[in-house]
């Protein structure tokens, strides 16, 4: 904990953003992050995986704090996100809004973002992202799923000095230093497509697809067997649904045992899955970055949410090296994800975040 105070600090901090490996002793670690920056914002989450100066790494600790000359930040919890209503999530942003035009008049859409860090096992992203994101109208919303590696068992956020579960951490930052907010994926749909038959929108639980039992069809779909569906061929092989246009993707986080797939995103009957193929994910990711530094020079801080089965993908195909050189040569610090927001919108399969570029006074990260 000493080593990433020692890493991030600086005189006057506005906030401080941190992301942790589960297999930390959690109670501690609170006690310390409270400890160490006193007086000071600071949210956070657990993680399938982080990314800092070093690149890509687990069982770590990576964040970065923001001078109080250059940003104002207001932060927020909401608890209890299975009874999650509409007018919680208003009053969180409208609140919000307020403190920060208090402590720094003048916020507006292109001077100000919105972090959104979320349990990842809540089943809720959908609803949150969207309410959230038409309370802040404009204000652009960007942020990540929590994780714990691949146990998918216990997610958390951290804000007011402890750790929740079934809870979400809205931060909002204004600043006079440009910046710009992203999403990138690097798959497009084939010919080969399925309808969902039936499906348990609850729990993101598709039962049937075109009538087959949901693994039975995927796997004929993707030229596997229903015994070896895992993590990785899920990877490789998404889904993707069109909406407004759009391709996003519908990732698959699990075969039951009862023949029906646990997806990581919204599914429900009646649904147009086609199957994805993927291109150069490191070539879409350079492109991301080449956009970004037109936009706004190099960015001394990108806060980036990457999904866990790209991080899959990347380990398969061997391309942790080119990937981690990517994000040091970008200045990355972030997660791996159970799921990105982008917008009024949960997505899967992307990377997406909040380029920030270069001040007098420079963010500091680890």
């Amino acid at each position: 904990m000493r080593e990433f105070r020692a890493a991030v600090a600086q005189p006057e901090m506005a906030l401080v953003v941190f992301f942790c490996s589960s297999q930390y002793d959690l109670d501690v670690l609170a006690d310390e992050m409270g400890r160490e920056f006193a007086g000071v914002r600071v949210v956070g989450c657990t993680t399938a995986g982080e990314i800092g100066p070093g690149g890509c790494n687990e069982h770590s600790i990576s964040g970065a704090s923001f001078p109080a000359g250059s940003f104002g930040a207001a932060c927020g919890v909401i608890d209890h996100l299975q009874q999650f209503e509409d007018a919680s999530g208003q009053s969180l942003v409208q609140g919000l809004l307020q403190e920060l035009e208090s402590s720094r008049p003048g916020s507006k859409p292109d001077n100000t973002f919105a972090l959104l860090l979320i349990d990842g096992l809540s089943v809720r992203e959908e609803p949150v992202t969207r309410v959230l994101q038409g309370a802040l109208g404009s204000f652009p919303l960007v942020g990540g799923s929590a994780g714990d590696g691949l146990d998918f068992g216990r997610t958390l956020v951290y804000c007011d000095g402890c750790f929740h579960d079934d809870s979400a951490v809205l931060t909002l930052v204004t600043t006079e230093v440009p910046f710009r907010v992203f999403k990138t994926q690097h798959f497009v749909p084939t010919e080969q497509r399925v309808v969902v038959t039936a499906a348990d929108a609850q729990h993101r639980r598709v039962m049937e697809l075109d009538g087959y039992p949901a693994a039975e069809a995927y796997a004929r779909l993707v030229g596997s067997q229903v015994q070896d569906l895992d993590p990785t061929s899920f990877a490789g092989s998404p889904v993707v649904v069109l909406i407004d246009g759009e391709n996003y993707v519908r990732s698959i986080q699990k075969s039951d045992p009862d023949g029906s797939l646990t997806f990581f995103c919204a599914i429900e009957e009646g649904l147009v899955l086609r199957v994805a193929r993927g291109l150069d994910l490191v070539k879409n990711l350079d492109h991301a970055f080449t956009e970004i530094r037109a936009a706004i020079g190099l960015p001394q801080l990108v806060i980036g949410c990457d999904c866990i089965l790209r991080k899959l993908e990347i380990e398969q195909q061997g391309l942790g090296g080119d990937v981690a050189a990517l994000f040091r040569d970008n200045n990355v610090t972030g997660f791996d994800t159970y799921g990105e927001q982008f917008g009024g919108v949960h997505v899967n399969q992307t990377f997406t975040g909040i380029a920030i570029g270069r001040p007098a006074t420079e963010a500091t990260h680890a």
